[in-house]
Order: C-alpha cells, then sequence, then structure tokens
C-alpha cells in the first residue's frame, strides 16, 4: 500500500500521463527527472506486481475458510468480486481515474476459473503468457522508441519528425485536457467521466489483461505452495530474493539510464512502463516478496512491524482514503494544486500518505475488528451484518 501510493501520486497530482514522464502536463526539473527514475527503479511495477500477487493468494485463502465452514467458496468469491467491481467503478467515477479495484475484480473472474489446474501447469502457463503478452507489446512498440532515439540522434527524416511532433503533440493536448477537467468541480468531474468515458476502467482492464491474470495466478500456485506461510526452504528464498532484486534493478536501471538519456518522452515511456519493463519488474517483485517473508517474523514484533500489519490488514479502506485525501489537495474541487507540483515536490505528500495509514490503522483495529470499508465489503458478501466494534 505504501509504495503503491509512490507509484499513484503522479496521477493524483498530475494527469493520466504524468505517471509516464516527468515533463507533462508541464517540464519537470533535474530534480523532478532524479525523483521520477528512483520511483521507476523502485516502486513503478513492482508494488502493482506485489498487490497483484497477494490479490490471487487472498482469493485461494477467502475460498479455503469459506468451505472449511461447510460453505461454498467459489459462490461467495464470485459475489465478493462483483462487489469489489461495483466499489472499483464508484472510486473511479466518483474520485479518481486510476481505479484498479475493477479491474482486479473482472480480472479475478477470470483467474478464479483457471484455480483447479496443477500447480505446475498452472505456473508455466501463466508465466508464458505473461512473457508472450509483453514480447507481442514490446514488438509493437519498438518503433515509438526507435523514432525517439532518431529525433534525438538527428538521424529522423523530415517524415519522421513531423510524427515525432505529431505524437508528443497528441500526449500533451490529452494532458492539457485533462488537467482542465481536474480543475472543474466535483459534480462536474463526475458528469465528465460519465459521459465523456464511462467506459474507461474496462477498457484499462482488457489492456492489462496479459499482466494481471498471470499474476494473480502465480500468487495462487505461491500460497499452495506454501509460500507466504515460509514453507519455502530458507535457502531458495535468500536465492529468490537475490537474484531476484539484483538482476532485476540492474536491467531495469539500464533501461531507466536509456529513456532518461531520451528525455522521457512519452511514446517510448509508455512502452517502457507498459512492456519493456515487465519482466525486471516481476523478478524485483518476487525478490521483495522473498525478502518480506525472510524478514517478517522479525519485522512484526517491531513497532514499526505492527503498523505496517494493521495497515495491510485495511489495505481497501487506505485505498480508498489516499485517493479521498490526495484528490482533495490536488483536484478543483479541494486545494487546487494539480498540476503544480513536480515529481520531487510530491515526496511530502507521499510521506503524508504514508503518515496516515501508519497512525490510524492500528488504534482503528484495536476498537474495530475490520476497517470500515472491509467490513462493509464483508458484510455485504455474507448478506448480513457483521460483528463490527470489539466487546
Amino acid at each position: 500500500m505504501l509504495g503503491i501510493l509512490v507509484v499513484n501520486m503522479p496521477g493524483f497530482a498530475g494527469t493520466e500521463v504524468s505517471p509516464l514522464t516527468p515533463h507533462l502536463p508541464v517540464a519537470g526539473s533535474l530534480a523532478d527527472e532524479r525523483a521520477f527514475a528512483a520511483s521507476l527503479v523502485l516502486f513503478e511495477g513492482k508494488m502493482r506486481a506485489l498487490f497483484t500477487l497477494l490479490f490471487g493468494a487472498s482469493m485461494l485463502l477467502f475460498i479455503e475458510r469459506a468451505e472449511a465452514q461447510g460453505r461454498d467458496g467459489q459462490a461467495l468469491q464470485i459475489r465478493r468480486l462483483g462487489l469489489l467491481a461495483l466499489f472499483g467503478y464508484l472510486h473511479y467515477a466518483l474520485l479518481w481515474w486510476g481505479d484498479i479495484l475493477l479491474i482486479y475484480a473482472l480480472l479475478g473472474l477470470l483467474a478464479l476459473a483457471l484455480r483447479e489446474m496443477e500447480n505446475t501447469r498452472l505456473a508455466v502457463a501463466a508465466v508464458a503468457f505473461f512473457v508472450l503478452w509483453h514480447l507481442v507489446g514490446m514488438a509493437t512498440t519498438w518503433p515509438d522508441i526507435a523514432l525517439d532515439a532518431a529525433v534525438r540522434d538527428g538521424t529522423a527524416s523530415a517524415k519522421q519528425l513531423t510524427a515525432h511532433h505529431d505524437s508528443l503533440a497528441q500526449y500533451a493536448r490529452n494532458a492539457a485536457t485533462d488537467l482542465g477537467n481536474y480543475r472543474m468541480g466535483w459534480p462536474d468531474q463526475v458528469i465528465e467521466k460519465l459521459t465523456g468515458a464511462p467506459f474507461s476502467p474496462f477498457e484499462i482492464a482488457l489492456n492489462s489483461l496479459g499482466e494481471t491474470v498471470p499474476l494473480m495466478l502465480i500468487g495462487m500456485v505461491l500460497y499452495r505452495t506454501g509460500f507466504f506461510a515460509g514453507a519455502w526452504p530458507k535457502r531458495r528464498l535468500i536465492q529468490l530474493a537475490g537474484w531476484g532484486i539484483g538482476l532485476g534493478t540492474l536491467i531495469t536501471v539500464l533501461m531507466v539510464w536509456y529513456v532518461w538519456q531520451l528525455g522521457f518522452p512519452a511514446p517510448s515511456m509508455f512502452a517502457f512502463v507498459v512492456y519493456w519493463s515487465a519482466i525486471p519488474h516481476l523478478l524485483v517483485a518476487m525478490g521483495y516478496l522473498a525478502a518480506l517473508v525472510l524478514i517478517a517474523p522479525r519485522l512484526l514484533d517491531s513497532w514499526l512491524g505492527n503498523r505496517l500489519e494493521a495497515a495491510g490488514r485495511m489495505a481497501f479502506s487506505n485505498y480508498i482514503l489516499s485517493s479521498l485525501i490526495m484528490c482533495a489537495i490536488f483536484y478543483g474541487w479541494g486545494l487546487g494544486l494539480v498540476g503544480t507540483v513536480g515529481h520531487a515536490g510530491q515526496i511530502p505528500f507521499v510521506l503524508l500518505g504514508w503518515t496516515v495509514m501508519l497512525a490510524w490503522s492500528q488504534p482503528w483495529l484495536a476498537r474495530f475488528h475490520q476497517g470500515p470499508l472491509e467490513w462493509l465489503w464483508r458484510s455485504l458478501t455474507e448478506q448480513r451484518v457483521l460483528v463490527f466494534r470489539r466487546g
């Protein structure tokens, strides 16, 4: 949750293209470029992968617990995902364009349909689909990277220069349009999304199918093999953490260095973020995950570990709360800072979000069994009002 806020922050403070480049909606400084590059290396793609892997595992955990009580776990899970889709669309329509809940709900149904496959076959199929999807994307976006490189090197033809100019101009126009929308009042923003882009979350879900579904399936396999319970040999976890973080970070750094030399142009950055960096992102995410499993027993005995655990148990509430706080700071119906804070200047707002999540989650769970949205989601899934306050 903390890392996802880092990745989402440019989307709160800027426009839909701002997570791709530090130079839209306005040109960024060297400090903005450095902050942007650091986020690419440490957080971009990795946090989303972690969240998706855990979501896949959580679906099986939910079903197993329901079936242990003699209930139809799959039927409850399907109802649970349907409710999540509703929450996700409301989040998109009423607050923020970058919702991920609807994506998880829709694609979670597809992952759920494949969960009965044997572990090895499921893992191989998931990895193969993930790699193939992104290799195809790399092939289709290579011309954009080559064009940006040709313009930088001064070898582009007049036709290529025109195409490059038109592409950048279109990104700039889209950013300006988004900026105008986000500076409107809240009712106007809601109306704009419902009339101008009502199907945007569904389109994003379709475009992310090759990333989200395989990662959910891998998360299921990890859960069934005891990875999250610490059943894997310690030596294997250490190797996975070392190789995953080391190799994945090295490849990511080289890629970031290359696009930095290009000036972080939006076309190349779209290719990099969506396709080219996907495999090293997965390597690093698996390394992060192995490292977390190794340090979790000791970490959870600490003050910070307890705070992190509480924030994680309230991930749904904290995710929506982050959107509410950041939209109130940046959007026109709040303080109206959208488009005025570069990537480097966004760091204090990230720290603010972290502080809020770590500060309120543990005291809340000391008084209540679940976060407020977790309780609502579970009660609707169970079709009964669950006990909320602790005795």
